[in-house]
């Protein structure tokens, strides 16, 4: 992490919850639980010894029921070892240790894994990550229940996802999520690349086991990134869509030499950037 830089923030992670906690009836947060992941011992972590100290900031990352993408159809979900659980909870925990050292973001040292079915409990993430959203099968209820989420002030990132099949059945989420919004391709001048670094040269963060076993670092026909966002009607961004990027990887394999470093730095900033975002907006 030579070239990324320590950064003072002054914005708390406690004005994003607001927005969301405002609008929520009253309920108990959900505690931390730890799942089988579906890579093995290879996204395996330990877990911290403060896991339990509160902080203003917490990763949440959502369980979803899958589809037939990558054949776990049939898989329970709520288990663990599915592909929600992809770069978990190594990837997740990475992050969030460099969050906490680059930055004064008072964030708990591991992620929240979030059930949509779980009452209103998703209400009390204000920042939700998405792993693999091309194998998301959500329930209508599900779906509802992430509209609502969304329309109150929470924020979905989305990444880990290449080429047409898996952009298609995301599509399809989308479209039952919101059928008048439209993902838009963001520009180089939107706030969201420039919060604490400024991201205007960006390039693809690669997929490792593509490049281990293809030599490229995509899988399908997706070759070209692209950095999209869904958008309310003040033009905040309530869904942030890394197409043909991963940087759950590059969190995953952030110490791991095979990886390359310039994808990892760049996945830590855009990490970084899209936290302060959603803090902020």
């Amino acid at each position: 992490m030579g070239t990324l830089w320590r950064v003072g923030l002054v914005a708390s992670a406690a004005l994003a919850g607001s927005l969301v906690l405002a609008a929520a009836p009253a309920a108990a947060q959900a505690p931390f639980r730890d799942y089988p992941p579906l890579e093995g011992a290879e996204s395996a972590a330990p877990i911290p010894p403060d896991y339990k100290v509160p902080e203003e900031f917490v990763f949440g990352r959502l369980m979803y029921p899958p589809n037939d993408l990558f054949g776990f159809g049939a898989t329970d979900w709520r288990a663990g070892d599915s592909p929600w659980t992809i770069d978990y909870p190594l990837g997740d925990r990475n992050f969030l240790r460099i969050l906490r050292r680059l930055t004064t973001i008072h964030a708990r040292s591991v992620e929240q894994p979030v059930d949509p079915d779980n009452g209103d409990d998703i209400y009390n993430w204000p920042f939700i990550y998405i792993d693999t959203p091309g194998a998301m099968n959500l329930t209508d209820a599900q779906i509802v229940k992430l509209r609502e989420y969304l329309l109150r002030g929470g924020f979905l990132l989305c990444d880990s996802f290449f080429g047409t099949p898996e952009w298609t059945r995301f599509e399809v989420t989308l479209r039952r999520l919101f059928p008048n919004r439209q993902p838009v391709e963001l520009s180089n001048d939107n706030p969201i690349f420039h919060t604490v670094y400024d991201l205007t040269q960006r390039y693809q963060v690669r997929n490792e086991r593509s490049m281990r076993g293809r030599g490229v670092g995509y899988r399908w026909d997706g070759a070209v990134p692209h950095w999209l966002g869904v958008l309310d009607d003040q033009g905040r961004i309530m869904i942030m869509i890394m197409y043909n990027n991963d940087m759950g990887d590059a969190w995953q394999y952030a110490d791991d030499p095979i990886y390359p470093q310039k994808d990892v730095d760049l996945a830590i900033r855009l990490g970084i950037n899209i936290i302060v975002y959603d803090m902020t907006h």
